[in-house]
């Protein structure tokens, strides 16, 4: 029985790490350009050498994306592109458009190819011809179902790639034209604004300025506003099916996001491979994903065609919980040094969560500032001294419940 590699998303630096800690086996990253994430922090290249540096020396692969669709006009950038990232050792490059597989293969031939879900690959034929053309692994478009991917697995060699959580987009594959076109900003550049997820009304062409509800709700109506993607009820098929790997979505979301999800998928996993007979679904793993953003959770086209459109009537994310700070140091008397990423008053409880679904709730009754100094309130960008009741690790992160 092969374990798929869980592969997280990894914004920047930062996110990099704290997939890592969680559990990621392997993360894929965005450079300043062609990577579909022009918004995201994104890697320099000494941010890149350092990432990955750090990922190799704890056995964890690292993925570049350059899947982006270039114009003619970007051609010329995109040979200087990939011959500057040409030194630095990615474990594959991430990419989608022939034009830009030929000039890695020009510039980078030795370098592994993985195909990005942009390509829209929907059957074991398609599979199969970029199989022949050299591709590693193919990332398989969300609209496949378990019965496709069990079939195409056993008609093809090259590594299967499945998306299990994250955001999904209302257009086919993700190649949306409603950003470009409401916008300016093209989501097959990167630069997606997201218009699924704003407010709509229908107007009847005689009568403008009317606008009638599609669903009566006081706020509205969100008709192209999908759930978001969650298969961790599903491990076992898909280790039965044969994924490769299995792949978080969001370069965009924060470190709270890759944390929660990845130590959940990562303890789905490791309880699997440990017992498979013994496997069933545990609660806590859906009161985690549930502490995070997000829209409701779908299967998607995974288990078939979807009886309806599966979508949301309220594009307003929900989260049970916030993150207020992440622990940077952990000192011999068992105290940590926490960086404050939202505001925290004495008094509060929180909740430390670290790897392999530890969590621990403590009640801050008191800090200090780095000088020893007590304090009652701690603000963004802030660094305090704080004991807690178990021992802590760097990159645990500290959240509350919302109010």
């Amino acid at each position: 029985m092969k374990i798929p590699e869980l592969l997280a998303p990894a914004g920047n630096l930062e996110k990099l790490k704290v997939a890592i800690h969680y559990g990621a086996d392997a993360v894929y990253l965005g450079g300043e350009k062609f990577g579909l994430r022009s918004l995201a922090d994104n890697f320099t290249l000494a941010h890149m050498a350092e990432g990955i540096a750090y990922a190799h020396d704890r056995g964890v692969k690292v993925y570049l994306t350059v899947n982006a669709f270039p114009d003619n006009s970007e051609l010329e950038d995109l040979d200087r592109y990939l011959e500057g990232v040409a030194t630095v050792p990615f474990d594959a490059y991430i990419a989608a458009d022939p034009g830009v597989i030929a000039a890695i293969r020009r510039i980078s031939p030795d370098r592994p190819i993985h195909l990005s879900t942009q390509a829209n690959t929907t059957n074991w034929r398609s599979v199969l011809f970029w199989q022949k053309q050299g591709i590693a692994r193919v990332n398989l478009a969300r609209e496949m179902s378990l019965d496709a991917i069990r079939e195409t697995r056993e008609r093809v060699t090259a590594e299967l790639e499945v998306f299990v959580h994250g955001a999904l987009c209302v257009s086919y594959s993700g190649r949306c034209l409603l950003s470009s076109v409401m916008t300016g900003r093209n989501a097959n550049k990167g630069e997606c604004a997201h218009p699924c997820r704003w407010s709509y009304a229908l107007v009847e062409e005689t009568r403008p300025g009317e606008y009638f509800p599609v669903v009566e709700d006081e706020r509205g109506t969100f008709i192209f506003n999908s759930k978001d993607l969650c298969l961790i009820r599903h491990i076992p098929e898909l280790v039965g099916a044969g994924a490769d790997s299995l792949k978080i979505e969001g370069r965009m979301k924060g470190i709270h996001y890759v944390a929660s999800v990845v130590r959940v998928y990562r303890e789905a996993l490791d309880s699997y491979a440990a017992d498979p007979r013994a496997w069933h679904m545990q609660s806590e793993w859906l009161e985690e994903l549930s502490k995070i953003s997000h829209r409701g959770y779908t299967t998607g086209f995974f288990l078939g065609k979807p009886v309806d459109v599966d979508l949301e009537f309220d594009s307003r994310y929900r989260r049970s919980h916030e993150f207020v700070g992440v622990v940077e140091e952990a000192h011999p008397d068992g105290t940590v040094t926490v960086e404050v990423r939202n505001r925290i008053v004495a008094g509060t409880t929180v909740e430390v969560i670290g790897r392999r679904m530890r969590s621990t709730l403590h009640r801050l009754d008191a800090f200090t500032d780095m000088d020893g100094n007590s304090l009652s309130e701690a603000h963004p960008n802030q660094r305090i001294r704080v004991s807690l009741p178990v021992a802590a690790e760097r990159y645990d992160l500290i959240r509350r419940e919302k109010p």
